[in-house]
């Protein structure tokens, strides 16, 4: 399965405020995640939405990593930011082995048994260890001898 830029970019974003213990602007996190400030504002209006963010307006605002958001989990964003789809539109246009074909019903297994192992990864897990610190590098100004 495909994961879509915004699922993509959402779970980027939450990998970076969990391991951030500072706010960061919508501006700071396009730049250290190489990413289009216009789809990084939305992508964070959807996860303030779902809990994962908090944002605070004006001079001393920013972007911070919800305190309880460490508990949901990666399945949890994956399915707010693809939604229910099937992996395969069989109706459209109607396929004419619907009928008699397996292929549908095993990659809906498929679909649930992959977000099944993400809903095992809770997004605090994301930033813990070694991946923390790594985060925090990203976007730096690389040091001058």
């Amino acid at each position: 399965m495909k994961l879509n830029r915004s699922t993509d970019m959402a779970l980027r974003i939450a990998m970076l405020t969990a391991a951030s213990p500072a706010r960061k602007t919508v501006d700071e996190l396009a730049t250290q995640l190489a990413l289009p400030r216009s789809h990084v504002a939305k992508v964070v209006q959807r996860l303030q939405r779902l809990g994962v963010l908090v944002t605070i307006r004006g001079r001393a605002g920013g972007v911070a990593f919800a305190e309880h958001a460490g508990e949901l989990t990666v399945g949890h964003v994956v399915r707010a930011f693809e939604g229910d789809a099937e992996v395969v539109n069989c109706e459209q246009p109607a396929c004419p082995l619907v009928a008699g074909c397996r292929l549908r019903g095993e990659l809906r297994r498929a679909q649930a048994a992959f977000l099944a192992v993400l809903d095992g990864v809770r997004l605090g897990e994301l930033a813990e260890g070694a991946a923390g610190p790594l985060l925090l590098t990203l976007g730096a100004s690389p040091e001058r001898p």
